[in-house]
């Protein structure tokens, strides 16, 4: 079975620091894995770096068997990777749905935004991930754990089929972190 990342020899320096080192990593369809270690460990260097956010200096990344090079988080997007954010990237004063399709909005036949399309498509990821959330609902009213829900329904809208999710449980109260973790396990079912 072809893995869907592999990574193979990744090394990133900067300057007077080597934050990854000869680091192989291989991940299968499905699974679930947690990279630990204490801060300036190199896991959030490590998932940038899959997410087309840096480069790394050696080594290979393979996206379901194929060697990548990826220069951006567009290039990321378009190889179906999504990355929810330590820090959320959302905009208080919209809605959640306008936060969702920011970025990648539909538009009808004459370049107008497609919000029926939109809340058609949100409404089908929500339903089929189980990330319910009011898509009318302004983001800066929501309790965290409900933005980090819009984050990840945002990468799903955009069709990721692997999700990096840095630091997810930093932010979160204990209930949060279980809802969260039974978010997790649905995704991967």
């Amino acid at each position: 079975m072809t893995a869907a990342i592999e990574l193979i020899g990744i090394t990133k320096r900067f300057p007077g620091v080597i934050a990854n080192d000869d680091v192989n990593l291989t991940v299968q369809r499905g699974e679930i894995h947690a990279i630990c270690g204490e801060n300036g460990a190199g896991k959030s260097t490590l998932m940038k770096m899959l997410y087309g956010m840096q480069a790394p200096d050696e080594g290979q990344m393979l996206i379901d068997g194929e060697p990548v090079s990826l220069s951006s988080p567009s290039d990321a997007i378009a190889r179906g990777i999504g990355m929810v954010h330590q820090h959320f990237m959302l905009a208080d004063q919209l809605t959640v749905l306008e936060n969702v399709i920011l970025g990648s909005e539909p538009v009808n036949g004459i370049g107008m935004i497609d919000f029926r399309e939109a809340r058609r498509h949100f409404d089908e990821v929500g339903e089929s991930y189980g990330l319910t959330i009011d898509p009318d609902d302004l983001v800066e009213t929501l309790e965290v754990g409900e933005r980090q829900r819009v984050e990840i329904i945002k990468v799903l809208f955009r069709g990721a089929q692997i999700l990096i999710l840095d630091e997810p449980t930093a932010v979160l109260v204990p209930q949060e972190v279980e809802e969260l973790f039974r978010n997790m396990r649905d995704l991967k079912a």
